[in-house]
């Protein structure tokens, strides 16, 4: 199996590809630079692997939520590239790429990306025994200081918003709180073990059906805007 996954929702910029056993990927913080370097990130990887496109199966991209223009970037480019080479597509989540990249901290994840003006987009997410996170409830963008506690312990944050909302939101989870890692982002590798379960299931979908998840309109001239 050959797949190719693309993350750009937050500050980093991160591409991974899946080439038979082998998992390459390329990962770089840059904000606003995402455009200029996603493709080149793509064509190094494939060349790398001594791939082409044509030989990828399908296109895995982090469908959001994040910063808009980067769950935009990501969406649009998976969609470009698999419309070009005529390969289904397959959204993960932001929240959960990063909830996966936690597994080895805690089988309870909580992530939290900070979405400014106050507020984060939230998930929760739990470890099946295939090593992978599957959602509890519905991701949502909420305020820090309102959102609803989970039940149980050892409960682990992951993501921008808790480092940005940390002291706040440690004392709603008290004891219920293993630890957290504010300053953690998605990685393109994470959307790639995601997207196997996912195109292995039959849940990849055409281009066209390829849609990001902002939880939120956009507002125009904020910081999230980027």
């Amino acid at each position: 199996m050959n797949l190719l996954a693309i993350e750009t929702a937050t500050e980093a910029c991160s591409v991974a590809l899946r080439a038979g056993n082998r998992v390459l990927a390329r990962h770089e913080v840059a904000p606003r630079k995402h455009a200029e370097l996603v493709l080149p990130m793509v064509d190094g990887l494939l060349k790398e692997a001594g791939l082409q496109l044509a030989d990828v199966d399908a296109i895995a991209f982090g469908r959001g939520p994040g910063a808009f223009t980067g769950v935009r970037i990501a969406a649009g480019v998976a969609q470009g590239l698999a419309f070009g080479a005529q390969k289904p597509v397959i959204p993960i989540s932001t929240l959960a790429a990063l909830a996966q990249g936690a597994t080895a901290d805690s089988g309870s994840i909580a992530v939290a990306i900070d979405a400014r003006m106050g507020e984060i987009y939230w998930g929760l997410f739990t470890v099946g025994a295939d090593g992978l996170v599957t959602a509890v409830g519905e991701e949502c963008v909420c305020k820090a200081d309102s959102l609803e506690v989970p039940k149980g312990k050892d409960w682990y944050g992951i993501g921008t918003g808790w480092g940005t909302y940390g002291d706040m939101l440690r004392n709603r989870f008290g004891e219920r709180l293993k630890g957290a890692a504010g300053d953690r982002l998605p990685h393109a590798r994470d959307v790639l073990s995601l997207a196997v379960r996912e195109f292995d299931a039959g849940r990849a979908v055409q281009a066209e059906d390829a849609l990001p998840v902002y939880l939120r309109h956009p507002v125009q001239g904020t910081a999230t805007s980027r």
